[in-house]
């Protein structure tokens, strides 16, 4: 990951001067791919503000910058200077580090952004910002069976969401517009004359750097496998390697681990060390079947070690570095499932089921799944009243895709379809909402993580069948993880909740709604939560054990 030369900016005026750029480094450590792959995550010539004001001239400066940029927004309170103001789009725009660390103790970033939608550029088309909050881009490519990303599971592959995301809306192009939004990535590519801030730090001109000239310093000089000869290569050949090496900057994107390949980089993961404790699966272990193994172990734990200030200190978040009776009942609580929620030793009362390990299980605190928590129920009914999304008219399989452009989001084949399913909800827009995986599920348009979708859901389906699965999809996202949440907050894909408190606060109603059957298609998972008010601040101390201070 690239080093950072820093200046103070000031935060919080009713029209703020854009800071001081940062000046990017390449990291030393960085194997080239990761480097190269950095500076196009960075590059900000993809975007359509680019092509459209600098009239085919890749290397001259731009007369004004997307007036998106001008400011960093935020949930609350008055928005940050802009980090790229004067510049364009690009995929830090929207997963930043550190470009806010100055602002506030607080202002670090996990590759996500601050608002509770992000902001994308104008192109008249009604759309301002992303339908749902940026997520944390650190740990997405965590290796598994069934790889999908976005939290609607749109992607099947790193490659195939950095492709999308360069041609797509949040880097203005338009859905009818990928043509030109391709010749424009090969464009920019093929003259770049390596004079950008960027070019100079990371190599030179692009043509050099891909093809792995000598004159690209060594440390920068891309392996074979990664080399591209853009004068011969297409505009399509060009974008399959820059999506190449930006995937391979995503997969470098991890939370800290020791020379075992454990976590290690937060007060719980210490205290489990600490204390002797199974810090991972084993071999052909399920997260699951290890989190019970824990848990029984932690009931068994006579005379725990705990972590205290002294042992570690947080530079990035705004709270000690501890692990005391306070988080140790929280993870019993988290880690209490309907049927084992003992009155601990430790706890010396009873505690609350979490059953959050249902899909929260350790060490990454995900199950990479799709499960419905009432996210968007909650967003919708904020809009339109209790009850509202309950009432909704959801088509099935059938009208819904023989009538793509009513119902599914835009694409380059149906360019001209509403989203009105996968729109963050408003008063001026009734029926119009965001159903998650069920944009995604059975979608024509979008064939390439059908077999994923498929094979994570656990069924080999007939269209019948299909049919029943897409109505158990509405509302569903994918689980994210819950490392190191001091850096991404707000919270949910809708952004809604401000605190770790709203969030179990919305977990607390929603299971209630579960059980009481007055909840559209809730995950099943929900009506085994069971949390009192004294659980809450357990469970927040817990949770807020898994930060750590990424950079």
């Amino acid at each position: 990951m690239a080093a950072y030369v820093h200046y103070a900016s000031r935060a919080g005026s009713a029209s703020p001067a854009p800071p001081a750029p940062h000046l990017v480094l390449p990291d030393p450590e960085d194997p080239a791919e990761v480097a190269i792959g950095e500076r196009l995550f960075r590059e900000p010539r993809f975007a359509q503000f680019f092509a459209a004001h600098t009239t085919g001239v890749v290397n001259g400066p731009l007369a004004e910058g997307d007036p998106v940029l001008s400011r960093t927004m935020t949930a609350r309170g008055a928005p940050l200077p802009g980090s790229f103001a004067g510049s364009t789009m690009s995929c830090r725009s929207c997963h930043m580090v550190d470009e806010h660390a100055t602002a506030a103790r607080t202002g670090s970033r996990s590759y996500t952004d601050f608002g509770r939608q992000s902001p994308i550029p104008d192109r008249d088309d009604g759309l301002v910002t992303t339908t749902r909050n940026s997520p944390t881009a650190v740990d997405v490519t965590l290796p598994r069976a069934d790889l999908l990303l976005h939290d609607d599971g749109e992607f099947a592959s790193a490659e195939d969401l950095v492709r999308e995301t360069i041609l797509g809306r949040n880097f203005g192009w338009l859905p009818g517009e990928r043509a030109e939004a391709l010749r424009n990535v090969g464009h920019v590519i093929r003259e770049d004359d390596g004079s950008s801030p960027l070019g100079r730090a990371f190599g030179g001109p692009y043509s050099a750097v891909l093809a792995g000239a000598s004159s690209v310093p060594a440390k920068l000089r891309l392996p074979p496998a990664y080399r591209l000869d853009v004068r011969r290569a297409s505009d399509s050949e060009i974008l399959d390697g820059v999506a190449r090496l930006v995937s391979a900057y995503l997969r470098s994107l991890a939370f800290h681990r020791d020379g075992g390949h454990h976590f290690d980089g937060s007060a719980y993961d210490r205290f489990l060390l600490k204390n002797d404790l199974p810090r991972a699966p084993e071999a052909g272990e399920p997260d699951s079947v290890y989190a019970r193994r824990l848990r029984d172990r932690l009931e068994k734990l006579v005379d725990p070690q705990f972590v205290n200030a002294s042992e570690g200190k947080l530079r990035l978040h705004d709270q000690d570095f501890v692990f005391g009776p306070l988080e140790m009942r929280g993870l019993m609580i988290f880690l209490a499932e309907p049927g084992h929620a003992p009155a601990s030793r430790m706890t010396a009362t009873a505690i609350g089921v979490g059953n959050c390990v249902a899909c929260h299980a350790p060490p990454r605190f995900t199950d990479f799944g799709f499960h419905n928590t009432g996210a968007s129920e909650a967003q919708y009914d904020a809009i339109h009243g209790t009850g509202a999304f309950q009432r909704l008219a959801i088509p099935d399989l059938q009208t819904r895709n023989a009538d793509y452009d009513a119902f599914l989001p835009a694409s380059a084949a149906h360019p001209h379809a509403n989203g009105r399913f996968r729109s963050p909800p408003s008063q001026m827009r009734p029926g119009y909402a965001d159903l998650g995986l069920w944009n995604v599920l059975e979608n024509p348009d979008m064939p390439k993580p059908q077999a994923a979708i498929r094979s994570l859901l656990g069924r080999d389906r007939t269209n019948r069948q299909a049919s029943a699965v897409l109505s158990l999809a509405v509302g569903c996202f994918k689980t994210p993880s819950l490392r190191d949440l001091g850096h991404s907050p707000p919270f949910l894909h809708s952004g809604r909740a401000d605190s770790l408190e709203q969030v179990i606060a919305h977990y607390v109603e929603f299971s209630a709604r579960a059980r009481a059957g007055t909840m559209r298609n809730p995950d099943p998972r929900l009506r085994g939560m069971i949390l009192g008010q004294s659980d809450v601040s357990a469970l927040v101390a817990f949770l807020k054990s898994l930060n750590e201070d990424y950079q």
